[in-house]
């Protein structure tokens, strides 16, 4: 501490004095140069490791994604969930009654009360000779103990982990998720949105408190194009391909709703959005629990704004993920200063993942508006078309802004510094939250 406060040709003074000139000089160039090397030692680490995860994630991804699928556009009937209770009663029903088979993936199945109900299910179907099949990802169900696998395989429920660690690209492995929710059961009907399986989904967690999310019920055409993807997610999981079978694409009626699924893999979701925003020319309305846009995204938005679009953003006051949520204040007041309305979700934690562009499109799924969903999850989105059921959810969505408090610019500026320390760190890393 002493030598810290004191100036280096004073410490070079006070070595003189006590020996050998010659040798002290010696010492100092030595000491020196230690310090040099040391530094250019870490400097060199610090290039080999964002290197290395450069490459682990370039390759990578080139490696382990798998095929990106826009389907063709289909006819299907649509129910809109924003209760995680409704969705799962309406859920478990339709597995009760299953006759032939049950199909699901989801990117959580928790350890509680809840998930172990829903297991317990699927193990009775199983029991009684229907087919069962349950994809889970590998980081997002990490709880599921060993032992309930174990008992779940033993019944006949066939369990298999989707996204595995893979050697040597374990981090583009661990961080590109299967984020997908989906279920098809007997064919017939099929689900795809945003909930998973667990008590905070009823709004049962203390701190998270209500759960607001979207989640789809399709029924038609469409159902056999959900099939595709959750057995084409099979087939990457396990090896076995079941794509071609055909007891499960069994003939559908047309529906109502000209829809189209779209399954990304971190290529083609950021087009997409930007095609929706583009093609706002009124009202734009985007509703994320984590909003994270990348450079091209936000300059859409502020290209919507400056052409008279009308743009709504709902996002969560509360936090699952804190550095997430500190993250989206990097890009709030840029949006704010354009006229851009910003609505924070008071009542509990809002999940849902939409974007509305006037009565043209709607786009709901499991894709979240941030840049792991742009870049690195496996997402799976519904795109409507239809003008009528575009206004219901419009309506649904303007249901929710209207009990949620605008933010404003003086709101963001007048941000706590520890808030704003976090805000940088998280924007810094923002690609990988």
């Amino acid at each position: 501490m002493i030598i810290q406060s004191i100036s280096f040709r004073s410490f070079v003074h006070i070595l003189f004095k006590q020996g050998d000139t010659k040798n002290n000089i010696k010492c100092i160039y030595i000491g020196k140069r230690g310090d040099m090397m040391s530094g250019m030692v870490v400097i060199l680490l610090f290039i080999i490791f964002i290197a290395w995860l450069a490459i682990d994630l370039g390759v990578g991804k080139k490696i382990f994604s798998q095929a990106e699928n826009t389907f063709p556009k289909r006819r299907a009937s649509l129910f809109l969930f924003a209760d995680g209770n409704v969705l799962y009663k309406d859920l478990f029903h339709e597995i009760e009654n299953a006759s032939s088979f049950i199909h699901l993936s989801f990117y959580i199945v928790q350890n509680d009360e809840i998930s172990q109900e829903f297991l317990d299910l699927l193990v009775q179907k199983a029991q009684q000779n229907i087919e069962v099949r349950l994809l889970v990802d590998r980081v997002g169900s990490y709880k599921i103990k060993k032992n309930k696998i174990a008992f779940l395989k033993k019944q006949g429920v066939h369990f298999a982990y989707s996204r595995t660690l893979r050697w040597p690209y374990l981090f583009y492995t661990l961080n590109a998720r299967n984020h997908r929710k989906m279920a098809v059961i007997d064919g017939k009907v099929g689900y795809i949105g945003g909930f998973n399986i667990g008590r905070e989904y009823l709004g049962l967690d203390a701190k998270l408190g209500v759960w607001k999310d979207y989640h789809l019920r399709m029924e038609g055409e469409g159902i056999q194009d959900l099939q595709m993807q959750l057995l084409s997610d099979w087939y990457a999981a396990t090896g076995l391909d079941l794509r071609k079978v055909e007891r499960y694409f069994p003939p559908t009626s047309e529906g109502d709703y000209v829809i189209q699924l779209q399954s990304t893999e971190g290529f083609s979701l950021e087009e997409s959005f930007l095609s929706i925003i583009n093609q706002a020319n009124r009202e734009l309305y985007i509703g994320t629990p984590y909003f994270i846009p990348s450079e091209p995204l936000m300059n859409a938005l502020l290209q919507a704004r400056a052409r008279g679009v009308q743009v709504h953003i709902l996002i969560p006051m509360r936090a699952d993920q804190p550095l997430v949520h500190h993250a989206a204040f990097a890009y709030l007041p840029t949006l704010l200063q354009a006229g851009c309305m910003i609505y924070q979700y008071y009542y509990g934690f809002y999940h849902a993942k939409v974007l509305i562009a006037d009565n043209v499109i709607c786009d709901v799924g499991t894709a979240n508006f941030d840049k792991r969903s742009l870049f690195l999850n496996a997402e799976i989105n519904c795109l409507i078309y239809d003008a009528t059921y575009i206004e219901e959810v419009k309506n649904s969505f303007k249901a929710c802004m209207g009990e949620c408090p605008v933010l404003s610019l003086e709101d963001v500026k007048n941000r706590k510094w520890s808030e704003k320390l976090k805000q940088g760190f998280a924007t810094f890393i923002s690609p990988l939250l």
